[in-house]
């Protein structure tokens, strides 16, 4: 009996010896850089109308862009075709090497994307194969990887709705599911890495729990992402170029002759003006999650206060440059590190519930 005990023992901690989760942690943060990477360039890609540039979607032979002239001369004749171009490019007389710009960043968006993919499939399975992954973070990681291809399909899908009938964009609500998945993407990213970080600190910790206070954060700042994906899709930031006011007015003329619902989820303007005061709410949320937090992790909560105070002030210099091509880039990116900020606050809130919880003993 001893020494089947000691063979169980020296098992248990030769299968521990193989646990990596700061390794699988540094994994996470580079995917979640990519991640952020990729959300700037799609920002770009929608600023510069970009995103109709390619109609179909290539898994292996669309890695390489055209190589000849010959090529490039087909991927625009299919561009020709859309009604993006029929409806509205063609007005402007765009060029060849026009196309090629827009172009660029499409084929750079899902280059991206497809690295960010090789990279997550390829590194877990080899930390699978190798038995690195702490107990109970396998479903995980594998959720991780699903809900990475279903942005993918979403972006897809969000191109498909610009090639149909007589519409000169995509969908805004199917742009606003792409991007917003994106961001979950990232927050859950930023969320397990910081899980495995714990464990690598003590293997017996359970995984941080969402706080209600936290959860109400994310719900408030989740309705600001959504207003700002519908405004970028609807060009309505070129709705107004002042701020506070919008176009001389504290509430600019808004028309519900097709119904409010209509209006809260297709005019420009009203969407514009809801993005802009909404924002405020969010920032007494974030100013809450931010001191909730602070004296546990003084880093994660001055993080926050910089992540949303220069986004804030990006949005409003968006407005005032009349949706300057790099300032608008700039809001986008920030929200994406407003997004890492968040979830790195209520991680922290959920560990000190489960620290109060455990001080507090059992009922």
């Amino acid at each position: 009996m001893v020494i089947t005990s000691r063979t169980a023992d020296s098992h248990s901690s030769a299968s521990h010896s193989r646990v990596r989760p700061f390794a699988i942690a540094r994994w996470l943060e580079i995917v979640a850089a990519i991640v952020v990477v990729i959300v700037l360039v799609g920002g770009i890609t929608r600023l510069t109308e970009s995103g109709l540039s390619i109609t179909e979607w290539k898994v292996a032979s669309g890695i390489l862009p055209p190589l000849t002239d010959a090529a490039w001369q087909v991927e625009f004749a299919k561009y020709q075709a859309t009604p993006e171009y029929r409806l509205e490019a063609s007005l402007s007389g765009m060029t060849l090497s026009d196309f090629k710009f827009i172009f660029f960043w499409e084929w750079l968006h899902r280059l991206l994307a497809r690295m960010v993919g090789v990279v997550f499939v390829l590194q877990l399975v080899w930390f699978w194969l190798k038995g690195a992954i702490p107990d109970g973070f396998k479903g995980r990681l594998v959720g991780l990887l699903v809900l990475g291809g279903l942005q993918g399909l979403f972006g897809w899908l969000m191109v498909q709705s610009g090639l149909v009938g007589d519409m000169t964009d995509v969908s805004h609500f199917r742009l606003s599911v792409h991007l917003l998945t994106a961001l979950l993407l990232l927050g859950a990213l930023v969320w397990t890495a910081r899980d495995m970080r714990r464990v690598g600190r003590d293997p017996n910790v359970l995984a941080a729990p969402i706080t209600l206070p936290s959860a109400i954060v994310a719900l408030i700042l989740f309705i600001q992402l959504l207003l700002g994906a519908w405004v970028a899709g609807l060009n309505a930031g070129h709705a107004a170029y002042d701020w506070p006011l919008m176009n001389g007015r504290i509430i600019p003329e808004l028309q519900f002759s097709r119904g409010v619902f209509w209006s809260l989820t297709h005019d420009p303007f009203l969407l514009h003006f809801i993005h802009r005061w909404w924002a405020w709410m969010a920032v007494g949320a974030l100013i809450y999650l931010a001191r909730r937090v602070r004296k546990a992790d003084r880093h994660a909560s001055i993080a926050l206060h910089s992540a949303f105070g220069l986004m804030v002030l990006l949005g409003i210099a968006t407005v005032m440059t009349q949706v300057e091509l790099w300032v608008a880039a700039a809001h986008q990116f920030t929200g994406a590190l407003l997004v890492i900020a968040t979830a790195w606050a209520m991680h922290t809130d959920g560990v000190l519930q489960q620290q109060q919880r455990r001080m507090a003993g059992p009922a």
